[in-house]
């Protein structure tokens, strides 16, 4: 009897540790997923701009099919974002989706830093542009690999005549920060490995794409 005893009491006891495991583990795993990482809760986009995003996608649709443009995907530009958060949208027409996300700089209208938003079209003014651009071609400019825009609306009609281009600049992080980063002279400017994955689906359309910078 008391060699059955003895040899029960260290089973009992590593039982007893292994049930005080699981249930510490168990309980670490809920509060992780009821209380997520402060970055991924601050970089998260908040439902009111996928509401925004999925309002501006019928209208992208029928601007696509009724402009023989690509009306498989479209690129949207959320202006009321902060820099610091990806805000250029590579959006799924068909399935009304967000595939691809990146940061993007807009325009510091010829000052140093500028404070807030303000928007112009007026040549040399160095400032972002609203509206609905077709992307043309390609080439290598001042930064490397760079494509045309033309502004298709009255807000944006002298975009070509601005030089404002989609590219890339090294000083636009891969991921978001904390605070703002830098700005350009109008251009949508993106970082280089988000723009290595926006060239090939670029030059891969057979249609112009669609690109469209909206606050």
């Amino acid at each position: 009897m008391k060699r059955f005893a003895i040899t029960i009491l260290p089973l009992a006891l590593l039982l007893a540790i292994g049930f005080t495991v699981l249930s510490y583990t168990s309980t670490r795993e809920k509060l992780f997923s009821i209380h997520p990482a402060k970055n991924e809760a601050r970089h998260s986009l908040q439902p009111a701009f996928i509401e925004k995003l999925n309002l501006r996608a019928p209208d992208a649709k029928a601007f696509a099919k009724k402009n023989n443009f690509n009306t498989g995907f479209c690129f949207l530009i959320d202006m009321s974002l902060p820099s610091f958060r990806k805000r250029f949208f590579v959006y799924d027409l068909q399935k009304d989706s967000v595939v691809k996300s990146g940061l993007v700089a807009h325009g510091n209208c010829n000052q140093y830093f500028l404070e807030g938003r303000k928007y112009d079209n007026t040549i040399g003014c160095g400032c972002t542009s609203l509206g609905k651009y077709k992307i043309g071609y390609s080439y290598i400019g001042r930064f490397g690999l760079a494509f045309k825009l033309y502004g298709l609306e009255s807000t944006n009609s002298n975009a070509f005549a601005r030089y404002v281009v989609l590219h890339s600049y090294d000083d636009i992080p891969e991921a978001e920060t904390d605070t703002d980063i830098c700005q350009s002279n109008g251009c949508p400017m993106v970082s280089p490995g988000f723009l290595k994955e926006l060239a090939p689906m670029i030059k891969g359309s057979k249609k112009p794409v669609l690109l469209w910078i909206y606050e």
